[in-house]
């Protein structure tokens, strides 16, 4: 599985504008400059970030972009599903009766890459632009990790 660019730099440009963020707009060279992405590309994604609400525009100058709402209240997964389509795991569409194969059968590890999907989702909503900014994900991990549990001796 792999994250599109889209999503990538969508994320690395937010948590970039809720640094930046004193309530002044933020023009998009300066973050394009700042994480080394096209600005052609950066207006593709920060107008349909602007679309789904997570970003506000000033135009003229000193305009620029800012966070919409508080960086606190932006979950990464808002950001990923404005610019992307969801993050998928499996060929085939998720809940669907119907599976990857030829035949339309699930594979053998479908419920696997479906789950992963879930957890995936569940992790990226739950991680916030200030989380990301403030640091607080290293070792975030440990978090969603289970119970060890003891193999008896032979």
């Amino acid at each position: 599985m792999k994250l599109g660019s889209k999503a990538r730099y969508a994320v690395m440009a937010m948590v970039d504008l809720a640094r930046q963020d004193g309530g002044v707009p933020v023009p998009l060279a300066g973050i394009a400059e700042r994480q080394e992405i096209s600005l052609t590309y950066l207006e593709q994604l920060f107008a349909r970030l602007r679309r789904a609400g997570l970003v506000s525009s000033a135009r003229g100058p000193g305009g620029g972009f800012r966070l919409a709402r508080s960086a606190a209240e932006i979950r990464i997964a808002e950001v990923i599903a404005a610019v992307e389509e969801e993050v998928r795991t499996t060929r085939c569409h998720p809940g669907s009766q119907h599976g990857c194969r030829a035949d339309k059968a699930r594979c053998l590890t479908h419920d696997l890459w479906e789950e992963l999907g879930r957890q995936i989702h569940l992790f990226m909503n739950a991680v916030s632009l200030q989380d990301v900014v403030d640091g607080r994900l290293l070792g975030a991990a440990r978090l969603f990790e289970p119970a060890r549990t003891v193999l008896a001796a032979e």
